[in-house]
């Protein structure tokens, strides 16, 4: 019993985090000035904080079962290049989605990567002849799900920033206001459009990645000798590389990369 329960915790801890994940980002836009590569860059750095630092930093002074494997890091290696691949089209689809990405992106991919996942977890296995009309039917309906989302998805509002100020006029102020109110309108900012092209295929792209990393992240976790930070660390390499070095050598190299931090 409890073996059954000890997931439990840890599967509540990835729902949160992954259910509030494309909220967060599409929240920091704002603050890396729309560049896609800047947020990239900051998910390697907190990557490589708690996927490299500090597991290295526990196995060191407690130690764990395990031990590193060629087969085992090529494994959790390809493992992380997935998840930095499905975090690239997440940023890739809420930027390009407007103001209301996140409401129907994240909804489709953890719609569609359950699929994925099963799909690749049944190829690896090679029990692919064993889906049955059952399985093929509930693919359907992952289908029909996914065109109701885009179908029905609410709709954003324009965000309208017109503010009006009044001030009664006093003997401090300037000879240039003569009127007792003065009356402030800003531009209102239009909705960018959305780029359907560029959501669809961050959709897809994260759908594919996300649903093959559990597979394959659990191979070479299994090559490991059960270790779980082993390949916890392989996997934050990978981002790190994917990530972190990739970006900041796109951004070094873009000569408007001044325009923004």
């Amino acid at each position: 019993m409890k073996s059954l329960l000890l997931p439990i915790p840890f599967a509540a801890i990835t729902i949160l985090a992954w259910g509030s994940y494309g909220n967060w980002l599409h929240a920091a836009k704002a603050d890396v000035d729309e560049l896609r590569m800047r947020q990239f860059f900051c998910v390697g750095l907190a990557y490589f904080i708690l996927a490299i630092v500090i597991p290295t930093l526990f196995i060191k002074l407690k130690g764990e079962k395990g031990a590193f494997t060629a087969s085992g890091i090529i494994w959790s290696l390809a493992a992380g290049v997935c998840g930095a691949l499905g975090a690239l089209g997440i940023i890739m689809a809420l930027s390009a989605g407007g103001s209301g990405a996140p409401l129907y992106v994240m909804p489709l991919v953890f719609g569609c990567a359950p699929v994925v996942n099963t799909l690749v977890s049944m190829t690896m296995n090679r029990s692919l002849k064993e889906a049955n009309s059952a399985f093929l039917a509930g693919i359907v309906l992952v289908a029909i799900g996914a065109s109701l989302v885009f179908i029905t998805k609410p709709k954003a509002t324009p965000h309208h920033e017109s503010t009006s100020k009044e001030t009664t006029s006093k003997s401090e102020t300037k000879s240039e206001s003569k009127s007792e109110g003065v009356s402030e309108t800003k531009p209102t900012v239009k909705e960018k459009s959305i780029n359907w092209l560029t959501v669809i295929g961050g959709i897809i792209l994260t759908a594919l990645s996300w649903g093959t990393y559990g597979s394959v992240l659990h191979k070479g976790q299994a090559l490991m000798k059960g270790s779980r930070l082993r390949p916890l660390i392989c996997v934050g390499l990978a981002y790190f590389v994917v990530v972190v070095i990739v970006p900041l050598g796109l951004i070094q190299a873009n000569p408007l990369a001044g325009m923004g931090s």
